[in-house]
């Protein structure tokens, strides 16, 4: 299993979060994007209908229509409606259940670090978990920091 962790410092989740699903949904997978807030489901929604003039990505949230047939869906619970192996927790809030998945994208900023270390730490003492922190350099480029 693999938890990639993104540390939001340059580039916001807006511009993150869609170029992370459409590597998924190339590779043949499915994503489940995971926050407890209401309002930001619902502008994660609008956004991945029109996050670039020449594209959109398949989506819908959970509950909106049949959920087993969406390539990504937003939900409240890391609970995959939609078959995913991947998951993406956008809200900054770690869940054990994405476990459960091939593959988590962790999402956090400034105001979510302490809780992403506690995290990083907890998933460290456990051998079935592979580790990587990604961070932006100046510039915005993703890096492999750890």
């Amino acid at each position: 299993m693999k938890v990639d962790f993104y540390h939001l410092t340059v580039t916001p989740l807006e511009r993150a979060l869609p170029q992370i699903a459409e590597k998924v949904l190339a590779s043949g997978g499915r994503l489940l994007i995971v926050s407890e807030s209401e309002a930001q489901r619902a502008a994660l929604d609008r956004l991945l209908w029109t996050y670039t003039p020449e594209s959109f990505l398949p989506h819908a949230q959970a509950g909106a229509g049949d959920d087993a047939a969406q390539p990504v869906l937003i939900a409240p619970a890391p609970e995959p409606a939609n078959a995913a192996r991947n998951v993406a927790i956008v809200d900054g809030v770690w869940r054990d259940a994405a476990l459960g998945f091939d593959r988590a994208f962790h999402f956090f900023d400034e105001d979510r670090i302490v809780e992403a270390r506690a995290a990083w730490r907890e998933l460290g003492d456990q051998g079935a978990v592979e580790r990587r922190y990604w961070k932006q350099n100046d510039s915005g480029r993703w890096e492999q920091a750890a």
